[in-house]
């Protein structure tokens, strides 16, 4: 059956398509697969979908992907596209070899998965996720809703196509459990002790599972602790230089003892670049700093270099659910693969984000600072 007939036959029929790609704009404008301003660029044009274009994550890849030669490059996410302050892509001045769709994987199943049919990307890198870990107790089904059974639909459909080439799969370190007092390489066997940690490594261990059937060619990447500038406004490394703007006490769950591998995201981003373009199909890479720190001390900095005192601005509250004492994994295999570094130092990173929140505080101070879950 051609799915793509009947697709641009859909897409034709009035007020079909806010629907289908609400949020489009500062795009080219939308002729069908294989038309994606193809003329303008010599030599050969790779397509690729990033999937949670909306996500920290998500939104900085794509601007790194933006920098190379002969890429064209599709955002997907559940939302319609945020703010330009959230997204590092929008300070670009040329955004031609950009679109933007919206779709969500649970309730949009079958239209994502047509778009890509018709898209036909070669490369789709996967941040999309419920990825919040206190929530996940909550209501534990949305998890494994969006991180497994949507991701299996996916997946089962993908393999049994023959345009992607490579398919990156955004994965966590929270899935290995407390990683005190060991050395965690990929090898590691997971000892979830969250839901949202169980439902990515179940994740992980379906997506393999396809790759050693059916040759689904599935690389895996699981970073640490990411921080930077447009990070979600409820994340401790933001949400403390807003305190300290607002003079309002942070309240560090634990008193802030668990020790982090905070990674800025740009280095993160560098790190999947290369996995995807040169890792070794089936494999899992990890991307983290040599040394942990502790998240009372990245507090500290962050109070601190913004002129207020650590003591007046924190106070200590209990520590949250399945909380592991310490996420600190080995990235000795990228390192060796690809010469892959972290080059972005703990200090630099925290001065971009005070930089960013001084920068955007009309936006920031007016939105919201709360985790808002989303089924």
């Amino acid at each position: 059956m051609n799915i793509a007939s009947p697709l641009f036959a859909w897409l034709r029929r009035p007020n079909r398509w806010p629907v289908f790609a609400r949020g489009l704009r500062r795009a080219p404008i939308y002729k069908g697969p294989g038309n994606f301003l193809r003329s303008n660029r010599a030599g050969h044009v790779a397509k690729y979908v990033v999937l949670g274009s909306n996500s920290f994550s998500g939104q900085d890849f794509i601007d790194l992907m933006l920098d190379q030669p002969g890429a064209e490059v599709i955002g997907i996410s559940r939302s319609p596209e945020y703010p330009d302050y959230r997204l590092r892509y929008r300070e670009r001045a040329e955004l031609s070899y950009y679109r933007f769709a919206q779709f969500d994987m649970n309730k949009d199943n079958a239209e994502l998965l047509a778009f890509l049919d018709a898209e036909q990307p070669e490369y789709i890198v996967n941040f999309a996720a419920q990825s919040e870990v206190g929530p996940s107790w909550i209501h534990p089904e949305h998890w494994f809703e969006t991180n497994t059974v949507a991701l299996a639909k996916m997946v089962n459909h993908l393999r049994q196509r023959d345009y992607l080439k490579r398919y990156l799969h955004v994965s966590s370190p929270e899935a290995y459990g407390n990683c005190a007092g060991q050395v965690v390489t990929e090898e590691t066997p997971d000892n979830p002790s969250t839901p949202y940690a169980a439902s990515k490594s179940a994740a992980d261990m379906l997506i393999k599972t396809y790759q050693k059937e059916f040759g689904f060619p599935a690389l895996f990447v699981r970073a640490t602790n990411v921080y930077g500038a447009r990070q979600q406004l409820f994340k401790i490394v933001p949400r403390t230089a807003i305190y300290v703007k607002l003079k309002k006490k942070l309240t560090l769950d634990g008193g802030g003892v668990a020790v982090k591998s905070y990674i800025h995201i740009r280095d993160v981003s560098r790190g999947e670049l290369a996995i995807l373009k040169d890792g070794r199909i089936g494999e899992r890479y990890h991307l983290s700093p040599s040394d942990g720190i502790a998240v009372k001390d990245v507090v500290r900095i962050i109070v601190e270099s913004m002129g207020a005192r650590f003591e007046d601005m924190t106070e200590m509250g209990p520590e949250r659910p399945g909380q592991d004492a310490a996420y600190v994994i080995d990235s000795s295999k990228a390192r060796n693969a690809f010469g892959w570094r972290d080059e972005i130092s703990i200090d630099q990173g925290l001065s971009e984000v005070g930089a960013w929140v001084e920068a955007n505080w009309q936006e920031i101070s007016a939105a919201s600072l709360a985790y808002e879950h989303k089924a």
